[in-house]
């Protein structure tokens, strides 16, 4: 673990000990105040992914980047993942998780307060300001839940009528060829998706018996959702993006733990019932939203999307490279992105 990081913490939020890291500014320009971010992660993730991205946020003269806005980081776990501790009664899915983290900003003391999230983090934030948007100053997101049957039709006819759609040269390039672009890789990457989502038990009795076999199972991940190209790799492309140190404590932080079931039974929770069945998945978000288009990501979300869904985007941004685990990979870049948004946010 990178020492000097902030404090690990676990408070108990309704009902479950949550567990998070909070770091504060170690300096700050005179008569300025931090502003507080809270960062959400995703599976098979963990607040592990922040620490490259936390200094850069929070003590960014000292790394290159502009000190205009300066944060405090609060980076928790899911609920039954990693120290977080797991739900013994169904119905925890990304709702209830985003009520548990605003009550956690609200009992450290924030009442109003940004939030970042990719995977299960974006869908976190998104209903974090659906629940509270009096206190969410601001959603920025690196990957985007976007369901509506009128998007399949689109991307499908999008390869000859995109400008009708409104579609960029940016979002061709990333959206197609179809086949290759979208079902060849959602049909290869998807597998896990559909045993999380329907028996997440199975799996995962034989995952926490075998080191390697979890090691195996989430380094995949870390391989295919980086970059579809390192599959082909001798070695999955994994130290190019990362190293085998930091790799080895997101996996650990499972082993430890024995948290891999629960964070698995994530998916159950959230993806078991009828798609478009639930309030929250119609609701728009009236809050101030920002989004880093990263092109290696498992589906691109074009800027035509995400204002139906999001009616006050400010910031869209294609990042230059970077894929799914955005904060892990290509912290600089996610974190100039956030400034860069909530800048914007302060402005308005």
């Amino acid at each position: 673990m990178v020492p000097c990081m902030g404090s690990w913490i676990r408070k108990r939020t309704l009902g479950l000990d949550i567990h998070f890291v909070h770091v504060k500014p170690p300096e700050l320009p005179s008569g300025r105040a931090a502003k507080p971010l809270l960062m959400a992660h995703g599976w098979p993730g963990s607040f592990y992914e922040f620490y490259g991205i936390i200094p850069l946020l929070t003590d960014p003269k000292n790394h290159g980047l502009s000190d205009e806005h300066v944060f405090e980081v609060i980076c928790p776990s899911i609920p039954g993942y990693g120290f977080s501790e797991a739900s013994s009664k169904k119905g925890l899915d990304t709702v209830a998780t985003a009520r548990i983290f605003y009550k956690l900003m609200l009992r450290l003391g924030f009442q109003e307060f940004y939030v970042q999230g990719g995977d299960w983090g974006s869908a976190i934030c998104t209903n974090m300001g659906q629940l509270a948007p009096s206190h969410v100053k601001g959603i920025h997101l690196n990957m985007g839940f976007i369901l509506r049957n009128f998007y399949t039709l689109t991307l499908i006819l999008g390869r000859r009528f995109g400008r009708l759609f409104g579609y960029t040269e940016r979002d061709m390039e990333l959206m197609y060829p179809f086949k290759e672009k979208f079902f060849y890789k959602m049909m290869r990457e998807s597998g896990y998706l559909h045993i999380q989502a329907t028996k997440p038990d199975t799996v995962g009795c034989a995952l926490n018996d075998s080191p390697v076999g979890l090691a195996a199972y989430i380094l995949e991940k870390f391989t295919t959702w980086t970059n579809s190209e390192f599959r082909d790799l001798e070695d999955g492309g994994l130290e190019r993006k990362f190293s085998l140190d930091d790799l080895l404590t997101n996996i650990m932080i499972y082993w430890t733990t024995g948290t891999i079931t629960s964070s698995q039974r994530y998916y159950k929770e959230n993806l078991g019932k009828n798609i478009m069945a639930e309030k929250h998945q119609r609701m728009k978000v009236q809050v101030p939203t920002g989004f880093a288009a990263f092109p290696d990501e498992l589906l691109h979300v074009p800027e035509k999307w995400m204002k139906f869904k999001y009616p006050k985007l400010i910031s869209y941004s294609y990042m230059p490279r970077g894929g799914h685990f955005a904060a892990f990979e290509e912290p600089e870049l996610l974190a100039r992105d956030i400034i860069k948004f909530v800048g914007l946010v302060e402005r308005q």
